[in-house]
Protein backbone atom coordinates (compact mmCIF):
# COMPACT_ATOMS: atom_id res chain seq x y z
CA UNK A 1 0.00 0.00 0.00
CA UNK A 2 1.60 3.29 -1.09
CA UNK A 3 1.61 6.43 1.05
CA UNK A 4 -1.28 8.05 -0.84
CA UNK A 5 -3.44 4.97 -0.26
CA UNK A 6 -2.38 4.88 3.37
CA UNK A 7 -3.44 8.47 3.95
CA UNK A 8 -6.72 7.88 2.13
CA UNK A 9 -7.42 4.84 4.31
CA UNK A 10 -6.69 6.84 7.45
CA UNK A 11 -8.99 9.65 6.36
CA UNK A 12 -11.85 7.32 5.44
CA UNK A 13 -11.60 4.66 8.10
CA UNK A 14 -9.81 6.29 11.03
CA UNK A 15 -6.30 5.48 12.23
CA UNK A 16 -7.18 2.37 14.23
CA UNK A 17 -8.99 0.57 11.44
CA UNK A 18 -6.49 1.59 8.80
CA UNK A 19 -3.35 0.62 10.66
CA UNK A 20 -4.71 -2.75 11.72
CA UNK A 21 -5.30 -3.63 8.06
CA UNK A 22 -1.81 -2.87 6.71
CA UNK A 23 0.20 -5.80 5.42
CA UNK A 24 3.06 -6.53 7.80
CA UNK A 25 1.38 -4.74 10.71
CA UNK A 26 1.47 -7.86 12.89
CA UNK A 27 2.81 -5.77 15.77
CA UNK A 28 -0.51 -4.02 16.29
CA UNK A 29 -2.83 -6.70 14.87
CA UNK A 30 -3.33 -8.44 18.21
CA UNK A 31 -4.94 -7.52 21.48
CA UNK A 32 -3.32 -7.92 24.87
CA UNK A 33 -5.15 -11.19 25.42
CA UNK A 34 -3.58 -12.99 22.47
CA UNK A 35 -0.28 -11.15 21.99
CA UNK A 36 2.70 -13.38 21.24
CA UNK A 37 5.19 -14.02 24.03
CA UNK A 38 3.97 -12.81 27.41
CA UNK A 39 5.13 -13.13 30.96
CA UNK A 40 3.38 -12.41 34.21
CA UNK A 41 5.71 -9.60 35.26
CA UNK A 42 6.63 -6.36 33.58
CA UNK A 43 6.80 -6.44 29.79
CA UNK A 44 9.96 -5.74 27.84
CA UNK A 45 8.05 -3.56 25.42
CA UNK A 46 4.48 -2.29 25.12
CA UNK A 47 2.79 -1.02 21.96
CA UNK A 48 -0.53 0.81 22.22
CA UNK A 49 -2.76 2.03 19.40
CA UNK A 50 -5.93 4.03 19.19
CA UNK A 51 -6.11 6.27 22.26
CA UNK A 52 -5.15 9.72 23.48
CA UNK A 53 -1.59 10.11 24.83
CA UNK A 54 -2.41 10.14 28.58
CA UNK A 55 -4.71 7.15 28.35
CA UNK A 56 -2.28 5.17 26.22
CA UNK A 57 0.50 5.86 28.72
CA UNK A 58 -1.64 4.80 31.66
CA UNK A 59 -2.54 1.53 29.93
CA UNK A 60 1.01 0.86 28.79
CA UNK A 61 2.50 1.48 32.22
CA UNK A 62 0.19 -1.16 33.69
CA UNK A 63 2.04 -3.67 31.51
CA UNK A 64 5.44 -2.17 32.39
CA UNK A 65 4.81 -2.69 36.10
CA UNK A 66 3.78 0.89 36.92
CA UNK A 67 5.95 3.98 37.22
CA UNK A 68 6.75 3.02 40.81
CA UNK A 69 8.91 0.18 39.48
CA UNK A 70 11.27 2.79 37.99
CA UNK A 71 10.84 5.90 40.16
CA UNK A 72 11.45 5.57 43.91
CA UNK A 73 10.35 7.90 46.66
CA UNK A 74 12.60 10.95 46.80
CA UNK A 75 14.11 10.44 43.34
CA UNK A 76 15.13 13.36 41.18
CA UNK A 77 13.87 12.54 37.69
CA UNK A 78 14.61 14.07 34.30
CA UNK A 79 11.94 13.80 31.60
CA UNK A 80 13.67 14.44 28.27
CA UNK A 81 11.22 15.12 25.44
CA UNK A 82 12.01 16.46 22.00
CA UNK A 83 11.42 20.23 22.17
CA UNK A 84 13.77 21.04 19.32
CA UNK A 85 11.57 23.07 17.02
CA UNK A 86 9.43 26.21 17.01
CA UNK A 87 6.36 24.22 16.01
CA UNK A 88 2.91 23.65 17.49
CA UNK A 89 1.74 20.27 18.81
CA UNK A 90 -0.37 19.79 15.68
CA UNK A 91 2.76 20.05 13.52
CA UNK A 92 4.26 17.09 15.44
CA UNK A 93 7.91 18.15 15.35
CA UNK A 94 8.09 17.90 19.14
CA UNK A 95 6.86 15.44 21.75
CA UNK A 96 3.15 15.75 22.54
CA UNK A 97 2.76 17.97 25.64
CA UNK A 98 -0.18 15.92 26.93
CA UNK A 99 2.09 12.88 27.08
CA UNK A 100 4.80 14.85 28.90
CA UNK A 101 2.26 16.01 31.49
CA UNK A 102 1.06 12.48 32.20
CA UNK A 103 4.63 11.23 32.62
CA UNK A 104 5.35 14.02 35.09
CA UNK A 105 2.14 13.24 36.97
CA UNK A 106 3.04 9.56 37.25
CA UNK A 107 6.57 10.39 38.44
CA UNK A 108 5.24 12.53 41.26
CA UNK A 109 2.62 9.93 42.09
CA UNK A 110 5.41 7.35 42.38
CA UNK A 111 7.20 9.59 44.91
CA UNK A 112 9.62 11.71 42.87
CA UNK A 113 10.83 14.70 44.85
CA UNK A 114 11.64 16.74 41.75
CA UNK A 115 11.03 16.37 38.03
CA UNK A 116 13.08 18.32 35.51
CA UNK A 117 12.36 18.88 31.82
CA UNK A 118 14.77 20.24 29.20
CA UNK A 119 16.07 19.89 25.65
CA UNK A 120 19.04 21.30 23.80
CA UNK A 121 16.96 22.79 21.03
CA UNK A 122 17.65 23.46 17.37
CA UNK A 123 15.45 26.55 16.99
CA UNK A 124 15.79 29.37 19.55
CA UNK A 125 15.03 27.73 22.86
CA UNK A 126 12.57 30.18 24.40
CA UNK A 127 10.40 30.01 21.28
CA UNK A 128 10.48 26.22 21.04
CA UNK A 129 9.67 25.79 24.72
CA UNK A 130 6.67 28.11 24.32
CA UNK A 131 5.31 27.12 20.91
CA UNK A 132 5.60 23.38 21.61
CA UNK A 133 3.28 23.81 24.59
CA UNK A 134 5.67 21.79 26.72
CA UNK A 135 7.05 24.55 28.93
CA UNK A 136 3.66 25.76 30.15
CA UNK A 137 2.24 22.25 30.49
CA UNK A 138 5.28 20.88 32.34
CA UNK A 139 5.34 23.76 34.79
CA UNK A 140 1.61 23.43 35.42
CA UNK A 141 2.23 19.75 36.24
CA UNK A 142 4.85 20.73 38.83
CA UNK A 143 8.06 20.13 36.89
CA UNK A 144 11.05 22.44 36.76
CA UNK A 145 11.83 23.47 33.18
CA UNK A 146 15.54 24.02 32.57
CA UNK A 147 17.45 25.79 29.80
CA UNK A 148 20.15 24.07 27.76
CA UNK A 149 21.36 26.94 25.62
CA UNK A 150 24.79 27.44 27.21
CA UNK A 151 27.82 25.16 27.32
CA UNK A 152 28.19 25.80 31.05
CA UNK A 153 25.13 23.61 31.64
CA UNK A 154 27.05 20.59 30.31
CA UNK A 155 29.85 18.43 31.73
CA UNK A 156 32.25 16.09 29.97
CA UNK A 157 31.71 12.34 30.14
CA UNK A 158 33.77 9.50 28.72
CA UNK A 159 32.38 7.10 26.12
CA UNK A 160 34.98 4.29 26.20
CA UNK A 161 32.80 1.91 24.17
CA UNK A 162 32.26 4.43 21.38
CA UNK A 163 33.91 3.70 18.07
CA UNK A 164 34.11 7.29 16.81
CA UNK A 165 32.75 9.43 19.62
CA UNK A 166 34.92 8.93 22.71
CA UNK A 167 33.56 11.71 24.87
CA UNK A 168 30.66 14.14 25.00
CA UNK A 169 29.37 16.97 27.12
CA UNK A 170 26.10 15.91 28.75
CA UNK A 171 23.60 18.21 30.44
CA UNK A 172 24.20 18.39 34.18
CA UNK A 173 20.52 17.64 34.90
CA UNK A 174 21.02 14.13 33.49
CA UNK A 175 24.25 13.63 35.41
CA UNK A 176 22.79 14.85 38.71
CA UNK A 177 19.48 12.97 38.45
CA UNK A 178 18.64 9.62 39.98
CA UNK A 179 17.18 8.51 36.66
CA UNK A 180 15.97 9.88 33.37
CA UNK A 181 13.13 9.05 31.01
CA UNK A 182 13.72 9.37 27.27
CA UNK A 183 10.57 10.72 25.57
CA UNK A 184 11.14 11.19 21.83
CA UNK A 185 8.63 11.72 19.06
CA UNK A 186 8.74 9.34 16.09
CA UNK A 187 9.27 11.23 12.84
CA UNK A 188 11.11 11.44 9.55
CA UNK A 189 14.58 13.01 9.56
CA UNK A 190 16.41 14.28 6.51
CA UNK A 191 19.83 13.21 7.78
CA UNK A 192 19.24 10.09 9.85
CA UNK A 193 16.04 9.04 8.01
CA UNK A 194 14.28 8.54 11.33
CA UNK A 195 14.56 10.21 14.69
CA UNK A 196 13.31 8.19 17.66
CA UNK A 197 14.85 7.34 21.04
CA UNK A 198 18.50 6.93 20.13
CA UNK A 199 18.66 10.18 18.21
CA UNK A 200 16.87 11.97 21.06
CA UNK A 201 20.21 11.69 22.91
CA UNK A 202 21.38 14.57 20.73
CA UNK A 203 19.25 16.79 22.92
CA UNK A 204 21.23 15.90 26.05
CA UNK A 205 24.66 16.76 24.57
CA UNK A 206 26.28 20.08 23.72
CA UNK A 207 28.37 19.62 20.56
CA UNK A 208 25.96 18.17 18.03
CA UNK A 209 28.12 19.41 15.16
CA UNK A 210 30.63 16.71 16.06
CA UNK A 211 28.01 14.11 15.15
CA UNK A 212 27.66 15.52 11.65
CA UNK A 213 31.41 15.90 11.19
CA UNK A 214 32.24 12.36 12.26
CA UNK A 215 29.35 10.31 10.86
CA UNK A 216 25.86 10.93 12.17
CA UNK A 217 24.63 7.36 12.55
CA UNK A 218 27.78 6.02 14.22
CA UNK A 219 27.88 8.95 16.63
CA UNK A 220 24.22 8.39 17.53
CA UNK A 221 25.06 4.79 18.38
CA UNK A 222 28.21 5.84 20.24
CA UNK A 223 26.50 8.38 22.49
CA UNK A 224 23.97 5.73 23.48
CA UNK A 225 26.81 3.80 25.12
CA UNK A 226 26.83 6.51 27.83
CA UNK A 227 26.68 4.54 31.05
CA UNK A 228 23.62 6.30 32.45
CA UNK A 229 20.91 4.76 30.30
CA UNK A 230 17.30 5.95 30.41
CA UNK A 231 15.09 3.93 32.74
CA UNK A 232 12.39 3.94 30.07
CA UNK A 233 12.08 5.00 26.46
CA UNK A 234 8.57 6.33 25.88
CA UNK A 235 8.02 6.92 22.17
CA UNK A 236 5.30 9.36 21.14
CA UNK A 237 3.70 8.35 17.84
CA UNK A 238 0.37 10.10 18.27
CA UNK A 239 1.12 12.43 15.39
CA UNK A 240 3.96 11.48 13.03
CA UNK A 241 5.86 13.68 10.58
CA UNK A 242 6.32 11.41 7.56
CA UNK A 243 7.83 13.93 5.13
CA UNK A 244 10.25 16.85 5.32
CA UNK A 245 11.48 15.99 8.79
CA UNK A 246 12.69 16.71 11.32
CA UNK A 247 10.33 19.67 11.58
CA UNK A 248 8.09 19.33 8.53
CA UNK A 249 6.77 22.14 6.36
CA UNK A 250 3.09 21.99 7.24
CA UNK A 251 0.44 19.79 8.80
CA UNK A 252 0.18 18.06 5.40
CA UNK A 253 3.38 16.23 6.39
CA UNK A 254 1.70 14.79 9.50
CA UNK A 255 -0.25 11.56 9.93
CA UNK A 256 -2.37 11.12 13.05
CA UNK A 257 -1.33 7.58 13.99
CA UNK A 258 -2.44 7.53 17.65
CA UNK A 259 0.28 5.16 18.83
CA UNK A 260 2.68 4.86 21.77
CA UNK A 261 5.63 2.56 22.42
CA UNK A 262 7.46 1.98 25.72
CA UNK A 263 10.64 -0.06 26.07
CA UNK A 264 13.47 -0.45 28.52
CA UNK A 265 15.75 -1.44 25.63
CA UNK A 266 16.26 1.63 23.45
CA UNK A 267 17.30 -0.30 20.33
CA UNK A 268 14.27 -2.59 20.61
CA UNK A 269 11.94 0.36 21.10
CA UNK A 270 13.37 2.17 18.10
CA UNK A 271 13.22 -0.99 16.00
CA UNK A 272 9.52 -1.49 16.68
CA UNK A 273 8.78 2.19 16.10
CA UNK A 274 10.71 2.09 12.81
CA UNK A 275 8.67 -0.91 11.67
CA UNK A 276 5.54 1.06 12.51
CA UNK A 277 6.76 4.07 10.52
CA UNK A 278 7.45 1.77 7.58
CA UNK A 279 3.70 1.20 7.25
CA UNK A 280 3.18 4.92 6.59
CA UNK A 281 6.22 5.52 4.41
CA UNK A 282 8.74 3.01 3.11
CA UNK A 283 11.61 2.92 5.59
CA UNK A 284 13.29 -0.49 5.90
CA UNK A 285 15.43 -1.00 8.98
CA UNK A 286 18.64 -0.98 6.97
CA UNK A 287 17.88 2.64 6.09
CA UNK A 288 18.24 3.47 9.79
CA UNK A 289 21.82 2.25 10.29
CA UNK A 290 22.25 3.45 13.88
CA UNK A 291 19.93 0.61 14.95
CA UNK A 292 22.36 -2.10 13.83
CA UNK A 293 25.32 -0.01 14.99
CA UNK A 294 23.73 0.28 18.43
CA UNK A 295 23.12 -3.45 18.54
CA UNK A 296 26.75 -4.08 17.58
CA UNK A 297 27.81 -1.87 20.50
CA UNK A 298 25.52 -3.89 22.80
CA UNK A 299 23.33 -0.88 23.52
CA UNK A 300 20.30 -3.09 22.88
CA UNK A 301 18.76 -5.63 20.53
CA UNK A 302 16.93 -5.53 17.23
CA UNK A 303 15.74 -9.10 17.84
CA UNK A 304 12.36 -7.98 19.12
CA UNK A 305 10.80 -11.39 18.47
CA UNK A 306 12.72 -12.66 21.50
CA UNK A 307 11.11 -10.10 23.79
CA UNK A 308 7.93 -10.03 25.84
CA UNK A 309 5.90 -7.54 23.79
CA UNK A 310 2.40 -6.56 24.91
CA UNK A 311 0.14 -5.22 22.17
CA UNK A 312 -2.90 -3.17 23.10
CA UNK A 313 -5.64 -1.72 20.88
CA UNK A 314 -7.77 0.82 22.70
Amino acid sequence: MDRRAVLKSIALLGATAAFSSFRGMELMAQTIDNAGKQGKGAADLVAVLGGEPPEMLKRAMQEMGGMGQYVAKGNKVVVKPNIGWDKTPEQAANTNPALVVEIIRQCFEAGASEVFVFDHTCDEWTRTYKTSGIEMAARAAGATVLPANQETYFRSVSLPAGRVLKEAKVHQAILDSDLWLNVPVLKHHGGANLTIGMKNYMGIVWDRKAFHRNGLSECIADVCTFEKRPALNIIDAYRVVTENGPKGRSENDVVTAKALFIARDIVAGDTVAARFFNQMRTMPLEHVPYLAQGQNLRVGTMDVDSLDIRRIKM
